[in-house]
């Protein structure tokens, strides 16, 4: 008798998919319900619930559903569950919302892909739900953070009727379903297999890792990279990814290893993280699962050690395998664990930050580092900073010289000719791309979120962009960092002349309409200034004058390597 993959978690694969005579009721009933469009993170959760990942979830958890996971980490009837699953909402869709009523779940770009039968909608505790996840409020904690700068407090429940999985249009060989691949294994005979969960580039010291550890456990081997969450189909980042764990397939025996898309967003680490991903890997058909992990992860070393981990497990039926770091041995040409490394033996390690260093300043990648294949495609994804695109940043009140300096700046590069330069001064930004904002605080916002895709765009293109708003609010600043760096360079300027040279500088006499109230919501008299603590460059036009100042963003830059000197001045 031919051995099958390991049985879904649950007994079998919820299907949430309706037949096509239903999938086209609910398509022409939809004009009159109401929608709601997902983000990245929710297409994850959301393809998971349809293909079947999340079994025996029969949709999104309801609030009792969901105080039980919280609390003891089980369903209603003693299922164990780690995390919650829930679609979080805005306040002004959740007060709209009743049970009974169809909430039609669209993509982006307005796809119907399922209805959601409400069930309860409630507020959440965001407080209690991070201690239970994360074991702390902390809002420095990043997967607090993130749960409260990016997920709607309001949360919803109820029984899923799908229309169709969430459509991609990259890659659609490697996207197999739980189904599929479970078919897949059962035509090659796989009944054990070792689901190896990457969220970054695998190297030399990982391809030994796994393969010994398939050999050991005389498994077939999945190599699952996540895509779902943050990454984008329209990042480098992402398809950078990709193509280096394609290559990194050509490299196992033939016919021992396997890749395939795994649509995951993470949203907690340690045991209830990895309890999670390992129910997601049993519905997949593997019988064994290692997770590497990702630069917010913790706790995934220590849960060998945690007995009601591996008795969760057991009942599970997954095997934990850890992932473990793996060094290169210089005078054996080999790898090995780095705890059995013999004593005085001569090892070598690259950290994916010193990776990045040595990409960015044009240096060679050793080759016991990675395969050629994939060091080929690391330079293609991330070449030199002098051909990188950059943004410089100005931020500062107004009459501070932020325009001046910026327009300095743009000449100079300009005269540098190497790449083209965008000004995205504040002014010219309001006449020709945020003229029906008003100055109200979610406005500005808005604005300055509108010139950091911009600028992400230039900047990902290998352009240089040169944004000079105020921007006075450090949450969004560091929103627009966050949107440039995986791109290119991100250098924040700081014109930090004093409010009372603003003021004396002021031509349009705005301080002068602001003192009088003729002017509301006024930066540096009515509305605060958040000063920037993670400015690379602080500048006072009030000692400095242009030239000087833009030397010195000039000599800046040329430090880090986004431009070449030059001699011309």
């Amino acid at each position: 008798m031919q051995m099958q993959a390991n049985p879904p978690y649950g007994g079998r694969l919820v299907n949430f998919l309706a037949e096509d005579l239903r999938a086209e009721e609910l398509r022409a009933a939809s004009r009159e319900w109401t929608n709601w469009s997902l983000v990245p993170r929710q297409l994850a959760d959301l393809e998971l619930l349809l293909n079947g990942a999340c079994s025996p979830l029969q949709g999104y958890m309801g609030r009792g559903e969901y105080d039980s996971v919280l609390a003891e980490m089980k369903l209603p009837d003693g299922a164990m569950w780690p995390v919650p699953v829930v679609l979080d909402v805005t306040e002004s869709l959740a007060a709209g919302l009743k049970p009974g009523e169809p909430l039609v779940l669209r993509d982006r770009e307005g796809a119907m892909l399922a209805v959601l039968h409400v069930g309860d909608v409630w507020r959440a505790d965001q407080e209690a739900e991070a201690e239970a996840l994360y074991g702390t409020a902390d809002p420095a904690h990043p997967g607090v953070r993130r749960l409260h700068e990016e997920m709607n407090g309001w949360y919803v429940g109820g029984s899923l009727e799908g229309i169709e999985l969430p459509i991609h249009f990259d890659y659609r060989i490697l996207r197999q379903t739980p189904a599929q691949l479970r078919a897949m294994f059962l035509h090659l005979g796989w009944s054990r297999v070792l689901d190896v969960q990457s969220r970054e580039v695998m190297h030399r010291a990982e391809y030994e890792m796994t393969l010994a550890a398939a050999r050991e456990l005389e498994a077939a081997l999945l190599l699952h990279p996540l895509v779902g969450e943050r990454y984008n189909e329209a990042d480098r980042v992402y398809f950078n990814r990709v193509r280096c764990h394609r290559h990194l397939l050509d490299a196992y025996p033939q016919g021992t290893a396997m890749l395939s898309l795994l649509p995951l967003a993470p949203r907690a680490n340690g045991m209830r993280g990895a309890l999670w991903r390992a129910i997601v890997a049993r519905n997949y058909g593997c019988s064994h699962i290692m997770v590497q992990p990702g630069e917010e992860d913790t706790g995934y070393g220590d849960l060998v050690k945690d007995e009601s981990f591996a008795g969760e497990m057991e009942r599970l039926g997954v095997t934990w395998v850890p992932w473990r770091r793996w060094v290169y041995l210089a005078e054996e040409d080999s790898f090995a664990p780095e705890e059995e490394v013999p004593e005085g033996a001569r090892t070598l390690a690259l950290t994916s930050g010193e990776l990045l260093d040595r990409l960015a300043e044009g240096r060679e990648i050793p080759k016991w580092f990675t395969f050629s294949e994939i060091a080929r495609q690391l330079r293609q994804t991330y070449p030199p900073r002098n051909r990188q695109g950059f943004t410089v940043f100005f931020t500062g009140l107004s009459g501070s010289g932020k325009s001046t300096l910026a327009n300095a700046l743009q000449v100079k590069l300009m005269q540098m000719g190497d790449r083209p330069v965008t000004l995205l001064d504040g002014d010219i930004v309001r006449t020709n791309l945020s003229s029906e904002l008003g100055f109200s605080r979610e406005h500005r916002n808005i604005n300055i979120r509108r010139i950091g895709f911009v600028a992400s765009e230039i900047t990902k293109n290998g352009g240089i962009a040169i944004c000079a708003p105020i921007a006075p609010y450090d949450k969004v600043r560091r929103e627009v960092r966050a949107m440039i760096e995986p791109v290119g360079g991100f250098i924040l300027v700081h014109v930090s002349t004093p409010l009372e040279v603003c003021e004396q500088r002021d031509r349009k006499g705005l301080y002068a309409k602001a003192r009088a109230g003729i002017i509301k919501e006024f930066t540096g008299i009515s509305d605060p200034y958040e000063e920037p603590a993670d400015a690379e460059l602080v500048l006072d036009t009030a000692e400095l004058g242009p030239v000087e100042a833009v030397q010195r963003i000039i000599l800046h830059l040329e430090r880090k390597g986004y431009i070449k000197a030059s001699g011309e001045s």
